[in-house]
């Protein structure tokens, strides 16, 4: 299934886009409701091309159709991003820990300047195999993808004010 996402910024695209390519962001997630405190893995600088890998745990309810494909203690996955600062783009790749042969998720963002603030514009394609409920799957990961990111954004605009909370 194809997603799309966004979010707006009362900042720079560029500031944000810089922002979700380093470590100290992510270290800053506390107390999402979905996930546990995401893990920075591997951070490469190369100019304007940054390769981030930051591992993620499922840490919500799963309804009863996921839960009948998916065991919740092992939901993980690392997102494997590359981050293009001089075009303010993200390229990424999700790799999940378990149940790599029925899911598969990649996509991109955009950092785009807009009303004097930012908007980061998500799409990407899901793939979740399970008969009779894969789709019913993948519609529930999409929408929570979209809350995780709503709960993200505030956290976001903190760190870049340099408050570190929301």
């Amino acid at each position: 299934m194809r997603f799309t996402t966004e979010q707006r910024y009362p900042i720079d695209p560029g500031a944000v886009a810089a922002a979700y390519a380093e470590p100290a962001l992510y270290e800053s997630f506390h107390g999402l409701t979905k996930l546990s405190q995401p893990e920075v893995l591997e951070h490469r600088v190369d100019g304007e091309r940054v390769v981030l890998h930051v591992r993620y745990r499922f840490a919500g309810h799963l309804s009863p159709a996921a839960q009948a494909v998916l065991d919740p203690s092992r939901l993980s996955w690392v997102e494997e991003s590359i981050h293009r600062l001089d075009e303010c783009t993200t390229s990424f790749t999700l790799v999940p820990d378990h149940y790599a042969d029925r899911f598969s998720c990649a996509g991109g963002y955009r950092f785009e300047g807009v009303d004097g603030g930012s908007v980061r514009r998500g799409e990407g394609e899901l793939k979740v195999r399970a008969l009779l409920v894969g789709r019913a799957v993948e519609g529930a990961i999409a929408s929570g993808l979209r809350e995780h990111l709503e709960e993200e954004t505030p956290l976001v605009i903190a760190y870049l004010s340099g408050s570190g909370s929301a």
